[in-house]
């Protein structure tokens, strides 16, 4: 398992951190959340949620589709979005 990392930029965060079923890269800013999730395995699609325990919202293969989807959910460019290298790997 992997270990947190967190990075911060003004007021966005981005926190990467594993559970027993998923990697979750979680974006917040101003009470908002953008959740990028894939199984522990790192081999299935991204899950796009809006929320830690929230309703999927869409399925990607891409990692870059799932940032431009966390992006729009957050109201920022997906290159405005700080990713930890821990999370750098995911998507297939």
């Amino acid at each position: 398992m992997a270990e947190d990392a967190t990075v911060t930029d003004g007021e966005l965060t981005a926190k990467y951190y594993e559970t027993e079923t998923e990697r979750i890269l979680e974006f917040s800013r101003d009470g908002r959340a953008a959740i990028v999730a894939q199984n522990i395995e790192g081999y299935a699609m991204l899950k796009v949620r809006d929320g830690p325990d929230g309703d999927e919202l869409e399925r990607y293969y891409g990692f870059d589709m799932a940032l431009d989807h966390a992006g729009e959910l957050l109201g920022l460019s997906p290159t405005d979005l700080p990713v930890p290298e821990e999370a750098t790997d995911m998507g297939m």
